[in-house]
């Protein structure tokens, strides 16, 4: 084989093989999901009250990243509606994604956890923008 060539070849099977890694590197997620699939009966019981609010060390961080203020995650937790194919279930409890756009016109996904007392933010979601964020 002419050596002009072996640059050539080389660079194709990086290409190759970095493309392969990137189709394989998160698995099968059926086989690795963690996540209990129950049934929701009722969405409609979900609370909306917004003057408990526990914001996880995650959501503060999000928030920050993503340019969410507390104003606009209690607009959503009033108003947001209930994306009822990602509502979670562990052994932890139920957590629920809600959908809106903000006042500012942020198209966002809140995921909140209700307790018996409060109402945790579990992660903050910006759907339109991909934001830089070094949270943890």
């Amino acid at each position: 084989m002419n050596k002009k060539y072996f640059p050539f070849l080389a660079l194709i099977a990086a290409v190759l093989l970095f493309i392969w890694v990137k189709k394989h590197q998160r698995g099968d997620p059926v086989k690795h999901s963690t996540t209990i699939e129950t049934p929701v009966v009722a969405t409609t019981d979900f609370p909306r009250n917004t003057t408990n609010l526990v914001y996880s060390k995650h959501a503060r961080c999000r928030m920050e990243c993503r340019h969410i203020d507390e104003s606009e995650v209690k607009e959503i937790l009033a108003r947001g509606e209930i994306n009822s194919d990602k509502i979670e279930s562990d052994q932890k409890g139920t957590t629920y994604p809600l959908e809106g756009i903000t006042h500012d016109k942020q198209k966002v996904r809140i995921v909140f956890a209700p307790h018996e007392t409060e109402m945790v933010v579990v992660t903050v979601i910006d759907l339109d923008k991909e934001w830089p964020c070094n949270c943890n």
